[in-house]
């Protein structure tokens, strides 16, 4: 039996257009057969948003299931960039973990798309092979 890819899930989801989009990676990601952490479902309960305690439990279980990944999926809406998002891409590229960046924005830092292993679009996560992890460098509009 082969062993199923476990994917890491990094994105904002403070507002409907990124509600939207993460569902749609979750569903991607999961009818394709993969294992996936999303923090998004697993968010720290127990703990009152917002306090020390929640922000400790919340960073820890974060870099636990980074650490967990075979790949992380980053979803990036370019000049606009959520901090934890960023924070999770490069901890992850620190770690050596493979990052398929979603691009969603209509431009990129460097920082991101030269620290990730891909660059894609929504429409082609649907066929991206996790298995041997092509590299497409990002050819868009920079800063």
């Amino acid at each position: 039996m082969l062993r199923k890819i476990k994917i890491y899930i990094a994105s904002p989801f403070f507002n409907k257009t990124e509600l939207e989009n993460i569902e749609k990676v979750e569903n991607i990601l999961i009818n394709r057969g993969f294992e996936v952490f999303s923090p998004r479902l697993n968010e720290v309960r127990g703990e009152e948003a917002g306090s020390s305690a929640w922000s400790k439990e919340t960073f820890m279980n974060d870099r636990r299931f980074i650490d967990w990944a075979d790949a992380v999926v980053m979803l990036y809406y370019g000049g606009y960039s959520d901090s934890g998002t960023a924070w999770e891409c490069g901890y992850a590229f620190g770690t050596n973990t493979p990052v398929v960046v979603v691009h969603l924005g209509e431009d990129s830092n460097l920082m991101i798309h030269e620290g990730c292993h891909t660059n894609i679009t929504l429409d082609e996560l649907s066929d991206y092979d996790f298995d041997k992890m092509p590299h497409k460098p990002y050819k868009g509009k920079m800063f």
